[in-house]
């Protein structure tokens, strides 16, 4: 191969572009040549085309076509005859028009369920293989936390095992399909100063390697993650793009990854344009390249002529450049894109990237991952002795299907640029679903009032007369408030939409607050891509009334609207928790269930970050309660214990709860959160019905960095118990030995009145010798480690 047709496959093309999709676009991609220009383009190849289908609305069947055309063009009129690899955004659906679009990431974490996830991504990728897609820009694996970061509604959750569990998942059924995941962003990103997009980054090494490494280790180790991403931000003064610790040290070499790693789009150029550490691009190019980025997307300004350049001036060993390229084309081969046969068969004539089982799939994941905050028994409003003749549906997300979605849906991300475009397939809003949604449970459909009240945005209050006298005229309103979702600048979350505020957006509480003056009973229904301070909400806090019930749905998609009429009604119980805390203000700091006693409330300061509602919290239509807890008493340090619990649904209702398993190490040799997961699963129980549930647990889950930045797992006790989040557990006391048993010491001492159970803790003897954690232990070894077999009531 010449220099020029290697580096060809070290790029990207971006064919189209439409609107501004990607951070400083207009600046960076400036003076492209167009798309008519591909023979002088693709002279000596190509590696990538970005996002064929995801720039700008084109008929699927129709740009599948043109495709397979355009890779039979380069097999027959390039000397090397490579086709080129495609690759599309697939954060919520394949970001393609008439895709379906499923529930943000956030709803994902939401809904604890792994296997649905794994399921679903499977879907999408069977799509996108039909299409010729052969990588997929997901999942992205930043923990969060701060939730002022607008790229939050892309994130699975705060905690680094439940971001791994769910985020492997979903990288296996991508693949299994046989399109490659893309894990995103490598490494830190989401821990920026002040919730900032792009900002520095101040973790020390311990945060890196005990937070935001182990979901990245999870996906490669278990889940054989095929391509990596790295992230824009710099991590104690280093650029990620140029790290060679995190993107070879670590990723290759530590790991043993042996796929692809690709530059987020500019990041590249962007070591030249914001955070000046290369004179120019060839600088900029050099520098990435020798760190470990393979690939630069989505085009090839730093990666062509200014790196050939450096190459033939001998500024840079031409061997990283043949390093890059083995590692791209050994990516193409396992694709298949080098087999004589690739792209000689037919594109496909018609495609559905809707179907029913999209379709059935996008909403069962939407119905598991709404959240029930708060219920007075208002809620489901289904029950005969008060069934309401009249709702009034109120908010300004009650009626837009946009407000269902997430930033990088098809619709938010590309269609907010062509508003004259359909979004190409039924999405019912709110409004829509409640619609029908009573016949479907065997009652008479109540008369619907549907006002606006105000914008997700302004300060515009004057449809707050219409919302209230519809409010006074039913018997119960629906309040739809919270957020829009989009990039840089369009909306209220998204990439580029950070917030120095945690309060519902506009006048949306205004508006809340004057349906609850009416005296008629409020459900406020959250749509957002972030945890808001709803306090007010919640507790009533400086408040005369608050809403009988509060549900919080992390943008649904498509099937979001019909999930959380069934919900309302009761078709469906919920049984989403949250995958973050709910902050109790925009200063409450840190803000991270995982904390060590430092981290929470105490005597010597006034502010107190103790959540409205924890991490994993979520109610049901029913009542859930644990007993028998039994732990194995001892384990060696690398091994695995079983603990076992009986959960027993003792309400009236059929249910599904998150049985969350938590542990905390009694005495460390550095400071250890008071309460970490260590296992979840979702039981399925009628009324009366118990379970008996096994967890199976690497000891590896109590590790951590030691002073010499090493993991480790320490000898000594360990706490572990069975809680209905991370908040609900038993007063501590003082431990000095193992029991070997239940340890009963009195009953939840919170601060604040959460509901929810616990049982008693067990202790567990970790025994042996420090254990130092390397990649052979598999710590993460199955995303599934329970078993659960239903009891005689």
């Amino acid at each position: 191969m010449t220099l020029e047709e290697k580096l060809a496959q070290l790029v990207g093309y971006w064919l189209d572009q439409n609107g501004t999709v990607a951070p400083m676009q207009s600046e960076m991609a400036a003076g492209q040549l167009g798309s008519s220009a591909l023979g002088e383009i693709t002279e000596h190849g190509i590696g990538h085309y970005t996002r064929v289908y995801g720039t700008r609305p084109v008929d699927p069947a129709e740009r599948a076509a043109w495709l397979w055309a355009e890779q039979r063009r380069l097999k027959r009129e390039t000397r090397l005859g490579i086709p080129a690899l495609i690759h599309e955004e697939c954060l919520t659906g394949l970001a393609a028009w008439k895709a379906a679009t499923y529930p943000t990431p956030l709803a994902w974490g939401a809904s604890f369920d792994p296997e649905l996830v794994q399921r679903s991504a499977r879907a999408i990728g069977d799509s996108m293989h039909q299409l010729g897609i052969h990588q997929g820009l997901a999942p992205v694996l930043d923990v969060i936390r701060d939730p002022r970061w607008g790229r939050v509604d892309e994130c699975i959750g705060e905690d680094p095992y439940l971001v791994g569990t769910i985020g492997t998942s979903y990288v296996r059924g991508l693949q299994e399909a046989g399109v490659h995941a893309t894990l995103k962003h490598f490494v830190g990103y989401s821990g920026s100063r002040s919730g900032r997009n792009h900002a520095p980054v101040s973790a020390g090494p311990r945060e890196v390697a005990d937070v935001f490494l182990p979901p990245f280790e999870m996906a490669v180790l278990d889940g054989g993650a095929r391509s990596v991403m790295n992230s824009y931000n710099d991590v104690d003064g280093v650029p990620m793009a140029a790290n060679t610790e995190y993107l070879t040290t670590i990723l290759r070499e530590r790991w043993g990854f042996d796929g692809v790693v690709v530059a987020d789009y500019f990041a590249v150029a962007f070591l030249q344009v914001m955070h000046a550490i290369a004179a120019d691009r060839g600088e900029a190019a050099a520098l990435a390249l020798e760190a470990g980025i393979d690939i630069e997307l989505p085009t090839g300004d730093a990666y062509l002529q200014p790196l050939a350049d450096r190459v033939r001036a001998g500024a840079l060993d031409e061997a990283f450049v043949d390093r890059a390229v083995l590692r791209a084309l050994a990516q193409k081969e396992e694709l298949g894109l080098l087999d004589p046969e690739a792209f000689e068969d037919e594109p496909p004539s018609a495609i559905d990237l809707n179907s029913a089982t999209h379709q059935r799939l996008a909403r069962r994941l939407a119905e598991e991952s709404v959240v029930l905050l708060s219920n007075d028994g208002l809620l489901p409003l289904n029950r005969p002795e008060r069934a309401p003749g009249r709702i009034a549906v109120v908010g300004p997300n009650a009626h837009r299907a946009e407000a269902l979605m997430g930033c990088y849906s098809f619709a938010n991300h590309v269609l907010a640029h062509n508003p004259e475009v359909p979004i190409g397939f039924e999405i019912p809003t709110v409004l829509e679903a409640l619609g029908t949604a009573f016949a479907d449970v065997g009652r008479r459909q109540p008369e619907l009032v549907f006002a606006e009240g105000c914008t997700v945005e302004g300060d515009d209050t004057s449809g707050f007369a219409a919302a209230v006298a519809a409010t006074r005229d039913a018997d119960v309103a629906v309040v739809v408030v919270g957020d829009q979702a989009g990039l840089f600048g369009r909306g209220t979350v998204g990439e580029g939409n950070d917030s120095e505020s945690l309060e519902l957006p506009g006048v949306q509480r205004q508006l809340v607050e004057a349906l609850l003056a009416t005296g008629t009973p409020v459900v406020m229904v959250l749509l957002t891509g972030r945890p808001y301070a709803i306090g007010w909400a919640l507790d009533g806090a400086g408040q005369t009334a608050k809403p009988g019930a509060v549900l919080q749905a992390f943008f649904p998609g498509e099937g979001g609207g019909l999930a959380i009429a069934d919900v309302l009604t009761g078709r469906v119980n919920p049984s989403g928790r949250l995958p973050v805390s709910m902050p109790r203000s925009t200063g409450a700091q840190p803000y991270s269930y995982l904390q060590p006693i430092l981290g929470g409330p105490s005597d010597v300061t006034s502010t107190d970050p103790t959540p409205l509602r924890p991490f994993g919290f979520g109610l049901s239509y029913t009542q859930f309660t644990y007993t028998d807890l039994v732990v194995d008493p001892s384990v060696e340090a690398g091994g695995t214990f079983t603990a076992t619990v009986t959960v027993t649904n003792t309400g009236t209702a059929a249910g599904t709860d998150v049985v969350q398993l938590y542990g905390h190490d009694v005495l460390g040799s550095l400071p250890r959160p008071v309460a970490a997961l260590l296992g979840y699963a979702r039981v399925e129980l009628e009324a009366g019905l118990s379970s008996r549930v096994t967890f199976s647990v690497p000891t590896t889950r109590f590790a951590f960095s030691d002073r010499r930045v090493v993991r480790i797992v320490e000898p000594g006790d360990v706490e572990v118990w069975v809680g209905a989040h991370a908040a609900a557990s038993l007063a501590r006391t003082s431990i000095t030995e193992s029991t070997g048993g239940v340890i009963s010491n009195g009953k939840a001492t919170e601060k604040r009145e959460i509901p929810g159970t616990a049982t008693a803790r067990a202790v567990v003897a970790i025994t042996g010798t420090v254990h130092e954690v390397t990649t052979a232990d598999q710590r993460w070894v199955e995303v599934k480690a329970v078993e659960a077999a239903v009891l005689a009531s």
